[in-house]
């Protein structure tokens, strides 16, 4: 037994990797290893013979045992003071720079209108975008005859066989959220309703789903002269220059009178610069709101008046930004968000918008 102890003590100081440990390990102690085969001999010994042998053949076994385990741990020490010798990393240095997301201009100018608006005492209403027959039309003083209302314009959804209800629509506008205001909050009441609409067409100026923002005043003394002032503000913010409007006689069913808004503008090589020149640009529809549309919404149109707009959320963005087609907006281009989005970090202040 101690040259068995001095032999495998010995190898096991020797070896140099995790394998010949392991081969030592199974020469020794493992099934059929020489420790083993002489525990085996233990039933052939006398009683006494085995009082003797049996102890010091556990202890053997202990002891290689121990040793095997101190080997296998001075290995892999060493290994790793290699690792950390060859494999380093210098903590100083800056880390890798990772690909950042954009905001997209929608969303920017969202926030940049919010703000403006905000400021001048507007809060934000959001509405559902499937929309009833009666808030999508009939609440807005639409005739069941008008073009808006045909399949050809607007996008309608399925009803059941035998359902005779008017089927629900993907809303054409966000007039609906002034409906919806108007009855919840009563007047007097200021709000603008930014969000997506939905009408059937498409081309470069024009495109099946798009942004929009309309604003609502109502009070017992609101005039024309208030809508005007507060769109000249709000563009003159926008767009970081003063800038003036020119009303023009319109129609909507919504609004008497309507006008139609244009802001100064100049056409310099294709490209137009808002805010200077004798040129106009037509950007929105406006008007004081229909008595019928009041009365739609439970409030008196003897006592209340007010005015309503909407503006093209998409349509300023490439006005501000200088974005030429509308269906980039929708595209999902990796490029063209890294050229027109915005870092997170970049937030609209309250008057300037935010300007490249």
């Amino acid at each position: 037994m101690q040259d068995l102890r001095d032999k495998y003590i010995a190898a096991i100081a020797a070896a140099t990797d995790e394998n010949a440990l392991e081969e030592l390990r199974v020469q020794a102690v493992g099934k059929k290893g020489e420790v083993s085969l002489k525990m085996r001999e233990l039933g052939k010994m006398t009683p006494e013979e085995r009082q003797v042998a049996g102890p010091a053949l556990n202890a053997l076994k202990d002891e290689i045992n121990s040793a095997l385990a101190g080997k296998k741990s001075a290995l892999a020490d060493a290994a790793l003071d290699e690792r950390l010798r060859t494999e380093w990393l210098d903590v100083t240095l800056p880390s890798r720079g990772r690909p950042a997301g954009t905001i997209h201009p929608i969303s920017q100018v969202t926030e940049e209108v919010s703000a403006i608006f905000a400021d001048m005492g507007f809060s934000v209403a959001e509405g559902p975008q499937i929309e009833t027959d009666w808030y999508n039309f009939d609440a807005l003083n639409i005739p069941s005859h008008h073009p808006a209302r045909a399949e050809m314009d607007t996008f309608y959804t399925h009803r059941a066989e035998g359902d005779n209800r008017p089927p629900h629509v993907l809303r054409t506008h966000t007039s609906p959220v002034q409906i919806r205001s108007m009855e919840a909050q009563g007047a007097p009441i200021r709000i603008i309703c930014p969000g997506r609409v939905y009408r059937a067409d498409y081309d470069q100026t024009h495109t099946p789903m798009f942004n929009q923002v309309e604003g609502l005043a109502i009070d017992r003394d609101i005039s024309m002269a208030n809508l005007k002032w507060v769109l000249e503000q709000f563009f003159s913010a926008f767009f970081g220059k003063d800038v003036k409007t020119r009303f023009r006689a319109s129609h909507f069913p919504f609004t008497e009178p309507s006008a139609e808004v244009d802001i100064q503008c100049s056409w310099q090589d294709g490209t137009v610069k808002v805010g200077e020149g004798d040129d106009w640009l037509e950007v929105l529809g406006s008007g004081m709101v229909h008595p019928k549309v009041l009365a739609a919404a439970n409030i008196d149109p003897n006592e209340y008046q007010g005015f309503a707009f909407g503006i093209g959320i998409d349509r300023i963005a490439m006005l501000k930004y200088g974005i030429p087609d509308l269906r980039a907006f929708f595209d999902s281009d990796l490029r063209w968000l890294r050229h027109y989005g915005f870092s997170s970090l970049d937030q609209p202040t309250l008057h300037g918008g935010l300007s490249r």
